[in-house]
């Protein structure tokens, strides 16, 4: 039988770390830059939930540090991470504040597309922006009425020069970038452009009123006649080929570190608790076994997402080192690109639900007290699902069983709009 009267160990503020394999030999050290800053940014994690402080400080400090630019090569002042190393990061982050890896995902995607442009004046340029710190927003999805395919953003030709007008929704990031990548449609074609976040006529508006989520900024942005230099627009509208597999495995990589955040939590909360009912069996909660299901199922759920997510995470590494081998055949890149979609679509029904669910189950554990707005544990549950709407999962478990019986590959891009 448990002593209920034992002292209280080095063991039982010692955070659990029976994580996974690392990505890497030298990942270790690597995290070792930021780590520190995750922790301040987890610190104030609850207060800013609670205040609606958006991250402005605490993205500085993470630019500050070189975190933007961790996917570059050494040469242009990054750290040269992998896709492994870099998602398990994301994981980190997103223990410490998912709204922060949110604010960084169109940034990151924007990253993706230089890293594997064919060599030319537009990379070159982007990469020189890149290593010099400059942090990207997003500007493509509308919440208007245009059609699935099109966008009602436009860019018009006149006497003088290009004109950008429209109005963007979920503009996650833009709010702290100092560029938007902006879709709009010029002509009959689409086409992509980067627009300096204080050009005149750009307004970043936070407006987002979502439950979960609530500090990205992922509001409105109207771009009224926005004069556009020509050097402005990507020279193609093909995006890397691995683009719909590494958005999504953002949104998992924040539910991965959401799911490391609350079984941390939960441990500790449970470590700590004094008060027991009558109907329990032992006068410590941390000796309840049936608690400690409670704990060891969350934990369980953490591993088994972060593992699922850095598994995925190498199949997009396979894809993007058959993209950027000039050696390569199409069929060489196609294989592991669509390897990569599926794995990561996969990876989505069973990490949403596992997260899902131990986001509710924590409160399994603990008390009534848990529920006060002051904890902040409701919040891993509303961003967890808001998190989880985007691309709802009912269409990647279609998508999976659609290549599994017919062998028809996922899409490779998205679009939102009027049917």
């Amino acid at each position: 039988m448990a002593d209920s009267t034992r002292i209280p160990t080095q063991a039982d503020t010692t955070p659990h770390t029976a994580l996974g394999t690392p990505p890497s030999e030298r990942y270790e050290r690597l995290a070792q830059t930021w780590r520190p800053i995750f922790a301040r940014i987890r610190a104030s994690a609850v207060e800013r939930d609670l205040a609606h402080r958006l991250p402005h400080e605490e993205l500085a400090w993470l630019r500050e540090t070189g975190f933007a630019r961790v996917r570059l090569p050494h040469v242009h002042g990054g750290a040269s991470a992998t896709l492994p190393e870099f998602f398990a990061l994301l994981i980190e982050l997103g223990a410490a504040d998912t709204n922060v890896v949110n604010a960084l995902r169109a940034h990151f995607g924007f990253v993706e597309d230089v890293l594997t442009a064919p060599d030319s004046a537009w990379q070159a340029r982007w990469l020189r922006q890149l290593g010099s710190g400059t942090v990207f927003g997003a500007g493509l999805s509308e919440a208007g009425g245009a059609k699935v395919g099109s966008f009602a953003t436009a860019l018009t030709r006149g006497p003088e020069g290009l004109r950008l007008n429209g109005t963007k929704f979920y503009t996650t990031g833009s709010l702290f970038a100092d560029q938007i990548t902006v879709a709009a449609q010029d002509g009959d074609e689409v086409v992509y452009l980067q627009v300096p976040r204080t050009a005149p006529g750009v307004e970043v508006v936070d407006d987002w009123d979502g439950f979960g989520q609530a500090l990205t900024a992922s509001g409105t942005t109207h771009f009224r006649d926005v004069k556009i230099e020509p050097d402005w627009l990507r020279p193609s509208a093909v995006r890397f080929p691995y683009a719909v597999a590494f958005y999504q495995l953002v949104h998992l990589a924040s539910l991965a570190g959401i799911a490391r955040a609350l079984a941390d939590d939960v441990a500790l909360r449970v470590r700590q608790r004094d008060r027991v009912y009558s109907h329990g069996n032992a006068a410590r909660v941390a000796e309840d076994p049936q608690i400690l299901q409670v704990v060891g199922r969350i934990q369980s759920a953490a591993y088994a997402a972060r593992a699922l997510t850095l598994q995925a995470a190498e199949a997009i590494q396979r894809s993007y080192d058959a993209h950027t081998d000039p050696a390569a055949t199409e069929a060489q890149r196609l294989a592991p690109t669509t390897a990569a979609h599926v794995e990561v679509d996969q990876s989505v029904s069973v990490i949403t639900r596992l997260v899902l669910e131990a986001a509710t189950d924590l409160f399994d554990a603990l008390g009534a007290s848990a529920t006060l707005r002051t904890a902040g544990l409701d919040r891993y549950w509303r961003n967890a699902r808001t998190i989880a709407s985007h691309n709802p999962r009912v269409y990647r478990e279609r998508q999976v069983g659609s290549y599994a019986v017919n062998g028809t590959p996922p899409p490779t891009s998205y679009r939102v709009g009027q049917g």
